[in-house]
């Protein structure tokens, strides 16, 4: 769920980047299960809002999450650069676990854990 007031280009500062990864992630899932109702209805829709889903599905780069690092802008604390890593779950064909670190120490870890603060003193 989006936060109120949050935008999604507001909330990822590298929004091109992590719209082509998103695009090229649901590719991969569309290659797994051509079949997929569900997705192609979501892929559907998608492109008939947004100019740029249509360009970049149309692209038909694919990858996988892997690892990386992304960068968000969260409302309350600001910028947080945080590693990530892709993990698959081997239950679940198909499903990963997606883990996110601060680097120890960082002005991320801080804020980390300043909204972690927020979060249990909210009502």
């Amino acid at each position: 769920m989006q936060h109120p007031g949050v935008v999604s280009k507001d909330f990822y500062p590298d929004w091109g980047r992590f719209a082509e990864m998103c695009v090229a992630i649901m590719r991969v899932d569309a290659g797994r299960d051509p079949h997929d109702r569900g997705l192609q209805d979501l892929v559907g829709e998608l492109s008939t809002r947004s100019e740029t889903v249509r360009r970049l599905w149309g692209a038909h780069d694919v990858r996988t999450h892997g690892a990386g690092t992304k960068r968000f802008h969260h409302p309350q604390v600001g910028e947080l650069v945080l590693a990530y890593e892709e993990l698959a779950v081997t239950a679940e064909p198909g499903t990963v676990l997606m883990v996110y670190t601060a680097e120890p120490g960082s002005p991320s870890a801080e804020r980390l854990r300043l909204l972690g603060s927020l979060a249990v003193s909210a009502p």
